[in-house]
């Protein structure tokens, strides 16, 4: 099990969607189905979840992602998790290990372009 360490976009970013579900949840009264902010929160947030027990998780499809170069480490690699698949724009959780053995960085959670 992996402690997350958040890059200040990235932490941002999760900010923005929570609050995002919970005005959503707010403005319904909790009454009814969830609203698509509701959902895209709780995929990323389960998302963030699986990686931090279990980075090899087969339903995240983890993959070395080339096009961010690492944090902590030049020439390291950097990875992409689903949090969304099959989904216009889905989101994706762009991560790599470190700084510390015990550690996975989260440096982005964006819409898949």
């Amino acid at each position: 099990m992996y402690t997350a360490r958040w890059t200040v976009p990235a932490r941002e970013q999760y900010d923005q969607l929570k609050a995002s579900a919970d005005r959503a949840f707010d403005h319904r009264r909790g009454k009814g189905k969830s609203t698509d902010a509701e959902g895209l929160f709780k995929q990323v947030h389960g998302c963030v979840t699986k990686l931090l027990n279990n980075p090899r998780h087969p339903g995240l499809k983890t993959h070395k992602y080339l096009s961010l170069p690492h944090p902590w480490k030049k020439g390291e690699a950097v990875f992409e998790a689903y949090a969304q698949n099959d989904t216009p724009g889905a989101y994706r959780i762009f991560w790599c290990y470190g700084p510390d053995r015990s550690e996975i960085t989260i440096i982005a959670i964006t819409p898949h372009p």
